[in-house]
């Protein structure tokens, strides 16, 4: 065996067996993933090759806005990371950790390769919520400000505080710190 054909052999065993999911998208398209990933999301990798990553998120409007938040970031930097909440086939929802790098910065969702990590057994999902209480939700978790989450959500602080009040009724949390603490599934 070539040592060519010996790092490839090692590359694509690394990729198949990562105890992570990992996913190389094409203009937001499943190219290629590994089965920690399709089992992250209870589907069989032939499943998903090929498929939209749409459908692996909660709605069509996070599919959305997840992509409109990450793309200048993208285009900045080359990689993306975040905490999310995500869906799986049978419509249960998880957080996950994602972190991505695309391959050309002037078109991040062209090809990009991404990892995806399960975290619900350190952050369970517990409440319903809404589409806008999921975005809330996730910029507290990160740290972000009512100011700082309005103009990333293009809404106003006072709307976002609205939400936090829901957020915390929900959670039964008494403060902001609580609530956050719950979210990260510390408390």
């Amino acid at each position: 065996m070539t040592d060519d054909a010996r790092i490839l052999q090692t590359l694509q065993l690394a990729f198949t067996l990562a105890p992570v999911g990992l996913c190389v998208s094409r203009d937001r398209v499943v190219d290629l993933c590994n089965e920690a990933f399709a089992r992250m999301f209870g589907y069989e990798v032939r499943e998903l090759v090929g498929q939209p990553l749409a459908p692996l998120y909660p709605s069509a409007d996070e599919f959305a806005h997840v992509g409109q938040l990450g793309l200048p970031v993208m285009r900045e930097t080359g990689v993306y990371s975040d905490e999310r909440i995500m869906r799986r086939k049978d419509g249960t929802l998880f957080w996950c950790h994602v972190a991505g790098r695309a391959l050309d910065r002037s078109d991040p969702f062209g090809c990009a390769v991404w990892m995806f990590e399960d975290i619900s057994q350190r952050r369970p999902v517990t409440a319903t919520l809404t589409l806008r209480e999921r975005e809330v939700a996730q910029q507290l978790a990160a740290g972000a400000t009512s100011k700082q989450i309005g103009r990333a959500l293009a809404i106003s602080p006072r709307t976002v505080e609205a939400h936090r009040a829901r957020l915390m009724k929900k959670f039964g949390a008494a403060t902001t710190g609580e609530l956050v603490a719950r979210l990260v599934g510390a408390g």
